[in-house]
């Protein structure tokens, strides 16, 4: 009696490179979409705090630069250049200190949705902010996608405070400023160097700027450890946005753009602010409502146009 036949294996389908670097990218843009709503389920508002401003903002670094430090321990990571260790600190400013700092204030007094609008502004400040650091001369179309952005922000930022800003408007234009600051920053450590040296992994990056903060953030995060109750959600929130926004968030991300291309994969990010929005709706509870949807699709809108805009290098230095 012959063998009964068996099943021929089909090896499953691998995911090409440039696949594989989507889906990363489109896990990284998940990831920091939570932020906000972390950001607000954590720090609670006026009327409902939960754990302080300061606490979520410098205490998320504190708990992620101990995790990062360990895993630079355990893949033996060599130590920062001399040179690098002032181009960390400096990234640390905006990504440690400054975007989290002022965000944490802002979601205190404005909902996840409203912030989500206005940090919309974040691609566009990064490439201002870039463009003038690295001497590069974008056209202008760029510097009229990034007004015309910035005027949705603002009016829509007025029509919710009923004809004027609001205070919470300034503090989440000064996170979107230092947060491009510190993108760029933290970008440059990553690209090739001038002097011909190999350029840090942006996972090292991210991990050894946190590790450099650890002096700083875990005394101020013991400083203003909470004394009341808090709600067992706001430090789900603060966990979330410890581990993943400020660490891991950036191991998909970084990995995504260098497997699929930074000007395809980074495309995914306009979503960031839509998506933020609507996880706001089942975390918070907060009302969607139809006029916010349409300011933050009409400043995703800007963004798309102003990644079409050209942008020229910076002039070649004349030979003397």
């Amino acid at each position: 009696m012959p063998a009964p036949l068996q099943p021929a294996l089909v090896p499953a389908p691998r995911l090409s490179p440039q696949a594989l670097g989507w889906w990363l990218g489109a896990l990284g843009v998940l990831v920091f979409a939570l932020t906000i709503p972390m950001t607000r389920l954590a720090s609670g508002s006026l009327d409902v705090p939960q754990l302080p401003a300061v606490f979520v903002a410098i205490g998320r670094a504190a708990l992620a630069g101990l995790l990062a430090g360990a895993w630079l321990w355990a893949t033996g990571a060599p130590r920062p250049r001399p040179a690098q260790w002032r181009q960390l600190a400096l990234t640390a400013l905006g990504v440690v200190f400054g975007f989290p700092l002022f965000l944490g204030l802002a979601v205190q007094r404005v909902d996840a949705a409203h912030a989500a609008v206005v940090s919309g502004l974040l691609p566009i400040a990064t490439a201002a902010i870039g463009a003038v650091l690295l001497r590069q001369r974008p056209s202008a179309g760029f510097w009229g996608c990034a007004g015309a952005g910035t005027a949705l922000v603002l009016g829509f930022a007025a029509w919710q405070g009923g004809a004027h800003l609001q205070a919470a408007d300034g503090l989440l234009l000064l996170a979107v400023a230092w947060g491009g600051f510190g993108y760029v920053k933290g970008a440059q450590l990553s690209a090739p160097q001038g002097d011909g040296s190999a350029p840090m992994p942006p996972q090292q990056v991210i991990s050894w700027l946190l590790v450099l903060c650890l002096p700083i953030t875990v005394p101020v995060a013991l400083a203003t450890w909470p004394t009341g109750p808090v709600r067992a959600a706001a430090w789900g929130g603060f966990l979330y946005v410890s581990v993943f926004s400020v660490w891991l968030g950036f191991f998909a991300w970084y990995r995504g753009l260098q497997l699929g291309g930074m000007l395809r994969v980074s495309q995914i990010q306009l979503l960031q602010p839509f998506l933020s929005m609507l996880l706001a709706v089942p975390l918070l509870g907060e009302p969607l409502q139809p006029v916010t949807v349409a300011f933050a699709l009409a400043v995703m809108a800007t963004v798309f146009l102003s990644r079409r805009m050209a942008v020229a290098p910076p002039p070649a230095l004349k030979e003397s």
